[in-house]
């Protein structure tokens, strides 16, 4: 199958109102790492892979797909839980100490242990421990304005 093939295949099953998801490792599967809601690239494949894909799977075992995913929802689980205690400590807490009926020093230990809970879910570790890393782009520019793209590569962003 050609790259643009492939691609709009991606296409087609996203007007088909699907969510898709497509694995690839070539040059040749980079338009549809691109096209597809989730692009999951082989790290033992070429960089253009790599680089079209949300998800690069480092050892290049197809079978780390499904601790992916699970890795995945277990990340949104812990957002939604910090944020509704967030929520909640907030809730509760403004208006006490609006109006004067909670000690600061409370607040203040309150607010560390909240951080120090949000620290202590944090799922991180399991991506190392199952060889996953979460594709991210981002430039760092040096005072000549070339840049690192986060993948070891130099480049001018344009």
């Amino acid at each position: 199958m050609l790259p643009q093939d492939k691609a709009e295949q991606v296409r087609l099953l996203q007007r088909q109102g699907r969510r898709v998801a497509f694995v690839g490792d070539g040059i040749n599967d980079a338009p549809a790492l691109a096209q597809a809601d989730l692009g999951i690239a082989i790290g033992t494949g070429t960089d253009i892979a790599i680089e079209a894909g949300n998800i690069v799977l480092v050892k290049g075992n197809p079978l780390k797909i499904i601790e992916a995913l699970k890795l995945s929802r277990l990340t949104f689980k812990t957002i939604r839980q910090n944020l509704f205690w967030a929520f909640f400590y907030n809730v509760a807490a403004i208006p006490l100490a609006a109006f004067g009926l909670l000690n600061p020093m409370v607040a203040a230990g309150a607010m560390a242990i909240s951080s120090v809970s949000v620290v202590g879910q944090q799922p991180a570790y399991q991506a190392a421990e199952s060889g996953l890393k979460l594709h991210t782009t981002k430039y760092e520019r040096d005072d000549r304005g070339v840049g690192d793209n986060g993948h070891g590569r130099r480049c001018r962003p344009g």
